[in-house]
């Protein structure tokens, strides 16, 4: 007994353990300092909305307010801050946490003496007190301004690697289409459709184009892709490999123009050969198969119905032959097996005629027809 109950606890261990891992994901994520010193900015600023109607519960505010100053910049104020500061957290909770104790001191003497000095929180904390972070559009540990400062970025066509932190090399991180150090040129497979000395827009080639271009359109290639021609009037023509003398696809296949290639798609299997898909586009018909109103059909197919239509009307004849048979001996026996016999045949062409109904189920149908015409 004791095995098994050490067994299920090990087992109950190991699968508390794996909920608890998916359960608190977002508190392992280990974020830079300057984030984290983002996120603790954001807490506090939070608390500072959430408390922003409080006021001294002593009743008599004016006389509160007289003697103890204003609530909004009071240390009351400040405790029921302190006490949510990172609650509500959920990328780098921990790390966040972990600033409460270390920022304390600042963070008190911010809000007790240098709010009118530097009303900026972010500022106070993270670039100037504790120097986790740059000025926007700056990097590096001396905070050096990105290319292109303040109003052209990178030809404000890319990124500055670094900006608002102390990390980075400032070098531009360039947009799709955009190249060099500054993304000041267009790179390759685009062209210049927009210049002038502030700004530089680069477009994408055509399609056709393999490499660089001049301008849009087809005839702004300088080099056409494979499965294209140059054309000194259109640019870069679509080449049609199904034109061609001899189709580059087999010969149960058909091929299919696209831009710059083409597709081989099998032939109907009906069809020894084909131009397009589907027994109405047969060269000819393939073994088995033979060719009427212009399609291939299915010979066997075709056959087993013959054989079903003349089975079927040689049973008719055969029932009806049998119920006059019967008539001649008993009249009224004769006229219950023929009832049956009319309905039989009637409920029976119905069904087989009718395209709403599966014709895999149509014994059982034709019997539940025959019963209900008898009222069972």
């Amino acid at each position: 007994m004791l095995p098994w109950f050490a067994f299920f606890l090990i087992t109950f261990s190991s699968i508390s353990g794996i909920i608890n891992s998916l359960d608190t994901p977002k508190n392992s994520v280990i974020l830079p300092p300057c984030k984290v010193c983002k996120v603790f900015v954001e807490s506090f600023k939070k608390g500072l909305e959430r408390t922003s109607k409080f006021k001294f519960e002593g009743g008599d505010t004016a006389w509160e307010e007289e003697k103890l100053g204003s609530y909004a910049t009071s240390e009351i104020r400040f405790v029921e801050i302190q006490e949510h500061l990172c609650s509500e957290v959920k990328d780098g909770k921990d790390q966040c946490y972990n600033l409460i104790e270390d920022y304390e001191e600042k963070l008190e003497q911010w809000w007790l003496g240098k709010q009118n000095e530097e009303p900026d929180l972010y500022k106070y904390l993270c670039i100037d007190t504790f120097t986790v972070c740059c000025p926007d559009l700056h990097y590096g540990k001396n905070c050096t301004p990105c290319p292109g400062f303040p109003d052209n970025i990178c030809h404000s066509n890319g990124k500055c690697k670094g900006s608002g932190t102390r990390k980075g090399n400032g070098k531009c991180y360039c947009e799709q289409g955009y190249a060099g150090d500054y993304c000041d040129n267009c790179a390759v497979n685009y062209y210049v459709s927009y210049k002038d000395e502030q700004k530089l827009l680069c477009s994408p080639c055509h399609d056709s184009c393999d490499g660089p271009c001049t301008k849009a359109g087809p005839t702004g290639c300088v080099i056409c892709k494979s499965g294209w021609m140059q054309d000194k009037e259109k640019g870069c023509i679509d080449i049609n490999e199904c034109a061609a003398p001899v189709s580059p696809c087999t010969p149960l296949q058909f091929c299919v123009n696209k831009d710059g290639d083409y597709r081989c798609l099998d032939c109907d299997r009906s069809c020894a050969g084909c131009t397009g898909d589907g027994p109405d586009m047969c060269k000819n018909c393939a073994t088995g198969y033979y060719r009427k109103d212009n399609l291939c059909l299915d010979s066997s197919e075709e056959n087993r119905k013959n054989f079903v239509f003349f089975s079927r009307y040689l049973t008719y004849l055969g029932l009806c032959i049998a119920t006059c048979i019967i008539f001649n001996k008993n009249m009224y026996l004769a006229a219950i097996i023929g009832s049956c016999v009319g309905v039989y045949i009637t409920v029976s062409e119905y069904m087989l005629n009718s395209a709403l109904l599966p014709k895999e189920n149509i014994e059982s149908q034709v019997a539940d027809q025959v019963m209900r015409a008898f009222g069972n």
